[in-house]
């Protein structure tokens, strides 16, 4: 896990690219122990990520950060973890971790996520409450952004209903925002879960926030938007359930409201209407809950391997490679190259195609 909290800690390198890292290693520690040889002929990083890599190893005191992290009391998952949020995986940017406090939603939980104004109206703040109470009674879990108005709302109606919620955070996963949601806060480190991709201690800085809204819609199955103005964070994380395939669902509003033009905005543009919160789980029952879509995730046994074995394996595709290929690329002893290989064959995922040429299995 030390190497896990060392490449989440690491800077100059951004999600994207750990993302592509971890698809093409697996593992942290395989890409903390690779030599700068071997990163200069995968050629996977520019010269600036390599220098910050490399840089980020000398400086980085692995057990002592990674106790210091342990004291706080605070977890974190990865991609390298089964754990890591099903549906976030297929975001093209999805962080490498997130911090967390209280319980990770398991795959076969229903999460739904539900966002609006901050400075809503008393219609907006009643249908968000009921709605949400609504959904934790019939087996949801709504996630939002615990921000103040709708949001609050949201997290409180699915408390009320005794369903876990889960609040995606702009800061740190220890800082509570806005401090007027305090008692709220407890309540989901207790009875849901507090996420964050930013570290410990971090600040609710302005331009965490919109980043954030990626997470709220991409760990969900669908996104409701109950009151938004022309311009509204809500809308950013409409954009993003869109980008990410996912289906938008809005709360009509008067056309003479100006808290209700984003939301009426979305309906032209073709997002499905909430009537009644009976009428919306009679939909989504029936079409956003079928099933969830894990192709081009690792199989669970890449998880398991060894440090030399995770090596190894990413020096290899789906094209043959000679021995003497990968002992260049990898810097390893022949005799212990020889070895790992075997071990990876035995395990299913690699296979002689030629004599001393091999290809992967999966």
């Amino acid at each position: 896990m030390k190497y896990r909290y060392w490449f989440l800690q690491l800077q100059g390198i951004g999600n994207r690219m750990k993302h592509i890292l971890i698809q093409n290693f697996y593992h942290a520690d395989a890409i903390y122990h690779m030599t700068e040889e071997a990163w200069h002929s995968f050629g996977l990083l520019q010269p600036p990520q390599l220098q910050a890599l490399l840089a980020g190893k000398r400086s980085w005191d692995l057990d002592g950060e990674y106790q210091k992290f342990l004291q706080t009391g605070e977890s974190f998952v990865t991609l390298e973890d089964a754990a890591y949020p099903v549906l976030l995986r297929q975001v093209y940017d999805a962080p490498y971790g997130l911090y967390f406090r209280g319980r990770l939603p398991s795959s076969e939980e229903k999460l739904i996520a539900m966002v609006g104004a901050r400075r809503c109206s008393a219609y907006g703040r009643k249908v968000a409450e009921e709605l949400a109470e609504f959904l934790g009674q019939h087996g949801y879990r709504v996630v939002s952004g615990m921000a103040k108005g709708i949001d609050t709302c949201s997290h409180v109606g699915c408390l009320r209903s005794g369903s876990p919620t889960i609040a995606v955070l702009g800061c740190g996963v220890d800082v509570c925002y806005p401090p007027e949601n305090r008692q709220i806060y407890h309540q989901i480190a207790q009875n849901g879960c507090l996420l964050s991709e930013y570290p410990p201690h971090s600040q609710p800085l302005a331009r965490q926030f919109p980043p954030r809204n990626r997470i709220i819609s991409g760990i969900s199955r669908c996104v409701i938007v109950v009151e938004a103005r022309e311009k509204s964070g809500s809308l950013i994380t409409a954009d993003y359930a869109l980008e990410q395939g996912k289906e938008i669902y809005v709360v009509p509003g008067r056309m003479t409201d100006a808290m209700s033009v984003g939301c009426n905005r979305l309906i032209a543009q073709g997002a499905g209407i909430i009537t009644s919160p009976e009428g919306f789980l009679e939909e989504i029952e029936g079409t956003s809950f079928l099933g969830v879509h894990t192709e081009g995730l690792p199989p669970a046994n890449y998880f398991s391997l060894e440090k030399d074995e995770s090596l190894v394996y990413s020096c290899f595709d789906f094209y043959p490679k000679s021995i003497e290929q990968v002992l260049e690329e990898s810097g390893m002893d022949l005799l212990c190259l020889l070895s790992v290989i075997m071990d990876l064959c035995d395990k299913g995922l690699l296979r002689e195609c030629f004599k001393n040429q091999y290809i992967r299995c999966q």
